[in-house]
């Protein structure tokens, strides 16, 4: 199926703040992939489609600051989680819609966002998420700035999952196959190493 001829104007957060637990505390988004950091190959396929590109980040600002048009941080220092990001830079987006993506997933392509993209001009109301050989994959998603309100009683009331908050405001997916290379997720450092000798 084609896509609309006119998708979305959206804003794209890209997701950089957390622990990095898995990486021994490192900043996932800053550590070397490739040649670069992981953030900027995030930042290479998102800044053409939007003017208005945004970085969850809790650290590093000056460095992040390089590829976003504006930064947001949590508004706790615990690192709650990526809820938490999101929550932020649906509050700071300029754009009926917020398209976010994880730092550790480098190889996603202009092709999947465009269908994400798609999907949300058939139904605007909703948050349209991938959904990977039946499993949901809640970063990669786009949402309308609208469903804010929604998202943050949520967090009020106690929801960390994105997971789960989205799929409670009605998501609806883009299906991609279990072993679409495009949703490898290098969130640790053996993936992460492994991914750049198999390049």
């Amino acid at each position: 199926m084609s896509a609309p001829p006119t998708l979305p104007a959206c804003s794209i957060l890209l997701l950089a703040g957390g622990r990095g637990q898995r990486m021994g505390g490192a900043d996932k988004g800053l550590l070397e992939w490739r040649g670069q950091p992981l953030i900027a190959h995030l930042h290479a396929v998102a800044r053409p489609l939007t003017d208005d590109l945004i970085i969850s980040c809790n650290r590093n600002a000056d460095r992040y600051r390089a590829y976003a048009d504006r930064l947001v941080q949590d508004d706790d220092e615990s690192f709650p989680g990526p809820l938490a990001g999101i929550r932020a830079g649906l509050a700071a987006a300029r754009h009926d819609h917020v398209l976010v993506l994880p730092c550790d997933g480098p190889l996603i392509d202009r092709e999947l966002l465009d269908q994400l993209r798609s999907r949300a001009a058939q139904r605007p109301d909703l948050p349209v998420m991938v959904r990977q050989a039946g499993q949901w994959q809640p970063l990669f998603c786009i949402l309308p700035k609208a469903l804010g309100a929604s998202l943050e009683l949520a967090w009020q009331r106690g929801e960390r999952s994105p997971r789960e908050a989205l799929l409670a405001l009605g998501a609806t997916a883009v299906e991609c196959a279990a072993d679409d290379p495009r949703l490898a997720n290098l969130n640790t450092l053996e993936r992460l190493h492994g991914a750049s000798k198999s390049s």
